[in-house]
């Protein structure tokens, strides 16, 4: 029987680590990575490309939505589950517009988890019984797909879709209290560039100063409060 390869990521150690040794328990899985934030997740997937990456939603520096939506695009062979404490109509939408496989309630986690990732494992999705309800109802209500009819129905004015995936980056950097300097030196581009998507970010959001900022990243769970 083939290995099932897993990447674990959650920022606080404990967790990580619990989360590693009940999954790595599992006969035939092994942790193929660890990571402590959504960055350092999108380039131990690159590098080891697993069968299935555990994120939390919450982590510094690079959230466990936008590093799903990165990984997802460069190791499309690779099913996301995501661990969050959130089960808004609009947090839903967005982890599925991400690419997301599975959506798992850290409430849920410990008796849910392993069957979670078996799913994914097997190229299944994984949702709670409330998640599965939420997803159906946006599909009766728009007749959409499921995925869209989610995602649509849970944009907040459509602001989310108005950022492209850089610019949420820097949204969540700034939102932390970074510097445009600190940014551009965690992105590896120019302060000048950090500045153009700054002022172009706050025009669109028609922010006018960081607290503004701030308030929509918590609003929309870019960062946490």
């Amino acid at each position: 029987m083939r290995t099932l390869r897993l990447l674990v990521a959650d920022d606080h150690e404990i967790v990580r680590k619990g989360l590693c040794t009940l999954l790595g328990s599992q006969p035939g899985w092994e942790i193929a990575a660890e990571a402590r934030d959504g960055r350092e997740a999108v380039k131990l997937a690159k590098e080891c490309k697993p069968d299935v990456a555990v994120l939390d939603i919450s982590m510094p520096g690079l959230n466990g939505l936008e590093a799903a939506r990165q990984i997802n695009k460069a190791v499309s062979t690779t099913k996301v589950l995501v661990l969050t404490m959130h089960e808004s109509d609009k947090f839903i939408g967005e982890a599925l517009e991400a690419g997301v496989r599975g959506f798992l309630l850290k409430s849920d986690a410990g008796k849910d988890l392993v069957g979670a990732v078996e799913a994914l494992g097997r190229n299944q999705t994984f949702f709670t019984s409330e998640v599965a309800q939420v997803i159906l109802d946006g599909h009766l209500k728009t007749g959409t797909a499921p995925a869209a009819a989610a995602a649509s129905a849970t944009s907040e004015t459509g602001a989310r879709f108005r950022l492209t995936g850089r610019q949420r980056e820097i949204v969540q950097l700034l939102a932390e209290g970074k510097s445009s300097k600190e940014v551009a030196s965690v992105l590896d581009v120019s302060v000048k560039t950090v500045e153009t998507h700054r002022a172009n970010i706050m025009g669109r959001l028609n922010c006018h100063c960081v607290t503004d900022l701030v308030r929509y990243a918590i609003r929309n769970h870019i960062v946490e409060p």
